[in-house]
Parts: C-alpha cells; sequence; structure tokens
C-alpha cells in the first residue's frame, strides 16, 4: 500500500493557506493512484508470453543456429618440368565444426521495446506478431506489397555486411521473409561470368571455357535438387579432371563413408530429405575473378566466391521455416594445356573453403542439419565471436573448435 500524502504533517514553516494546502495533497493522492502499478489484463500477459517465447527462440537459435567452417585444400605441385602437371592431395582437412548462435542482446532490446508498445496501443502492437493475435492484418507475413526489387549483381567485394532486412517471419509462402537474401536473386542465373579474356599467357577461349566449367561445377555442387537431397553429386564428379586421382578417391570417400576427417558437406551441399523439405528456391549471391597464376606463364586462377540461401521447413508437414546459409569459395587452376597437361573440358581443382550456418554441432555424418528453434533448447552452449553469415565483405575465416554464433539467418 502506497503512502498517503494525507497522512504526512503539514510543514510548520508552511505559510500556504489552507485551501492550497488541501488542494496540493489531492493531487499528490491523484497521481499516486494513476501511476501505481496495475494488473495486467490477460490479453497483455498473453502478448507477453508470446514476446518472451519468440526472445528466448530467436536467443536459442542465434538468429539462426550454429555455424561449422572447413577446407579442403589440394597441395602445391612440386617443380616438375613444363607439360607435367601433379594431381591434388587434400594437404589440410580440418572442417571442424565452429557452431555460432547468438541472439540475446538484440533480440532482448526488440522484446523490451514491444511490450512499451503493447501498454500505450495494444491492439496495434498485436497485429505486429506472427499469427496476427490482434486487430490489424497480420503483420509481416500476411499478404502486404509484392517482393522487393532485386540487388543489382555483385562486380566486388562489398564494403560491409547488408543492412537489416524489413521485420518478418518466414513461413512457407514467404521463406525469405526477414532476411536479406529475399533481395538475392535465385537458381543458377545468380552465378554470372565475368568477361573472358587472356591472362598470364592462357587465352581468352580456354579461360571462358574454364569459367563456364566453374560454374557447372558449382550448380551441380549447390543447386542440384537431387544433390540437396542427399543423392551422389555424378555431374559435379563427372567435371572434375580425371588426372586429380587422389582428389576424386577422396571425394567418393566422403560420400560413402563420411568422417570428422573427411565430410561431403565440405565440397557439396545436401541435408537429409527425412529430416527436411527444400521451401521454394535457393537465394544465390557472389561474383567470379581471374587472376594470373603463380609462378611461369602458361596459369591462371578462377576464384569463385558465392553464398547460398537454403529455406527448410520440417518433413512430413508443419508450417515453422528455418535457413541454412553456405557460403563457398572455389578456386580452380587453368592452364595452356599447350605448355601443361590437363584434361579438356574439365577443371582442376585447387582449393574449396566453406562456412555452413544454422547447422547442428555434429561433424562427419555427411549432411547439413538446419537447426529449429525447438532443437536448440538442450544444445551446446555458444563460443567465440559472434559472425554475421550474410557478411560477404570479409574472406572466409579459418577452422575453430566448438560451438559458435551467427548474429541471423
Amino acid at each position: 500500500m502506497a503512502e498517503q500524502p494525507s497522512e504526512e504533517p503539514r510543514p510548520e514553516s508552511s505559510a500556504l493557506p489552507d485551501d492550497v494546502w488541501e488542494k496540493f495533497v489531492q493531487d499528490s493522492e491523484r497521481d499516486i493512484r494513476t501511476s501505481a502499478p496495475k494488473e495486467p489484463s490477460a490479453r497483455a500477459r498473453m502478448v507477453t508470453e508470446r514476446l518472451r517465447a519468440m526472445d528466448e527462440a530467436q536467443a536459442r537459435t542465434g538468429g539462426g543456429g550454429g555455424r561449422r567452417r572447413g577446407r579442403k585444400k589440394a597441395a602445391s605441385p612440386p617443380a616438375r618440368p613444363e607439360g607435367w602437371r601433379t594431381g591434388p592431395a587434400w594437404q589440410e582437412r580440418n572442417g571442424r565444426a565452429a557452431r555460432r548462435r547468438r541472439g540475446w542482446s538484440v533480440v532482448g532490446v526488440l522484446a523490451a521495446a514491444a511490450l512499451a508498445v503493447v501498454a500505450v496501443n495494444p491492439s496495434a502492437a498485436l497485429s505486429w506478431l506472427p499469427g496476427g493475435l490482434g486487430d490489424g492484418s497480420g503483420g509481416a507475413d500476411a499478404a502486404g506489397p509484392a517482393s522487393p526489387a532485386p540487388l543489382a549483381p555483385e562486380t566486388a567485394r562489398p564494403s560491409g555486411a547488408p543492412s537489416a532486412a524489413s521485420a518478418g517471419t518466414p513461413t512457407r509462402e514467404r521463406p525469405f521473409a526477414g532476411s536479406p537474401a529475399a533481395r538475392w536473386e535465385s537458381g543458377a542465373d545468380a552465378v554470372r561470368l565475368p568477361e573472358a579474356k587472356a591472362v598470364n599467357g592462357v587465352p581468352a577461349g580456354r579461360i571462358e571455357e574454364a569459367l563456364r566449367r566453374t560454374k557447372e561445377f558449382l550448380v551441380a555442387s549447390n543447386l542440384d535438387p537431387g544433390v540437396l537431397k542427399g543423392g551422389e553429386p555424378k555431374k559435379a564428379l563427372a567435371l572434375v579432371d580425371p588426372l586429380a586421382e587422389e582428389y576424386l578417391s577422396d571425394l567418393r570417400a566422403a560420400l560413402r563413408e563420411p568422417s570428422e576427417e573427411n565430410d561431403p558437406v565440405w565440397t557439396f551441399t545436401r541435408f537429409d530429405p527425412e529430416e527436411v523439405d527444400l521451401v521454394g528456391d535457393v537465394r544465390v549471391r557472389g561474383r567470379m575473378t581471374v587472376k594470373p597464376g603463380r609462378g611461369a606463364a602458361g596459369k591462371a586462377v578462377i576464384k569463385a566466391d558465392y553464398t547460398f540461401v537454403y529455406a527448410v521447413a520440417r518433413a512430413g508437414g508443419g508450417d515453422e521455416v528455418t535457413r541454412a546459409v553456405v557460403r563457398r569459395v572455389v578456386e580452380v587452376d587453368v592452364a595452356d594445356l599447350t605448355r601443361y597437361q590437363g584434361t579438356e573440358g574439365h577443371l582442376w581443382i585447387l582449393a574449396v573453403d566453406g562456412e555452413i550456418s544454422n547447422d547442428d554441432c555434429r561433424d562427419g555424418d555427411g549432411v547439413i542439419r538446419p537447426q529449429f528453434p525447438a532443437d536448440l533448447r538442450t544444445g551446446p552452449e555458444p563460443t567465440g565471436e559472434a559472425r554475421d553469415p550474410y557478411d560477404r565483405s570479409k574472406q572466409v575465416a579459418g577452422a575453430e573448435e566448438g560451438c559458435g554464433v551467427v548474429t541471423r539467418t
């Protein structure tokens, strides 16, 4: 019970008239009653509880679950006479898990702000929530304006991470709501080839063919529907130079018997169709560049750096949708075949770097397992610095052990 101003003695030194003092006491009592805490209505309690649940779920998914990194790098070929190339060997197999989850700070602030709005205008606040609890139209997932215009193709390294996307919860109808990928192009058409020019003594025609084959490899490894459902990446394997016998042997061994040291997800994007359904198209953003190769003339290197965003729902139904973000950096050696040995129409893979965001902390199971909020309630504690999987201004980070943090998916 708040202390009543009327019980306080009037100051002895007060020279105020009695009627003025009486008005002061009455005004004070009214203000105290107005500002005293009140029991929230059932509607407000429902909003508070739902916001708290959303906050906790977002915090557990870190804006989208774990993150792991890996690299498959070919050994530098030893010095050989012209006309000879050695097959690549996987000198480094450091595809260790570096899971990343985050969400407490930003989500907590957003929830607190929403609660403040509930007190002022409950109907407006309720209309923001997924599912449309209020009197509004249902918020970001309701039918609204047309999809945002796609971004112009990426032609150089961005200067920073994409700005925050408009609010929205992903659904089967709008799987990229709330994601920067909502403005990205989709499918193989997003993998554009730069103009082919002669580089370091490698003819333009040879560069053009290698660029085209590199695109085919990316599409076959990360967009082929059969491969995404866990099938064998036959088209991608067929593009690798058959002279790279050890490299091909390791790839096939990884597909047959995945392990922590030899996991196919560091080269091929694969999901378990018994666990998740792919929803909608695949959003893609990136670029290819060509530079002179090291050493003598007659060699160039293609670098393809692309991020793929996959929306998935639980297999067998359900409306909950989450996203996995996969970044691939593939380096391809392009040689003048009049000087160096190689197989026409095939690729010589130098290295494949990768980062996978929103996946569980297991290595060596051969598939990516996107995490839904409910999956992460008993997951490992996050470690390491937070990282934005949409930030293409940074290089692919080196491998890290442990469970890490991504800021969003």
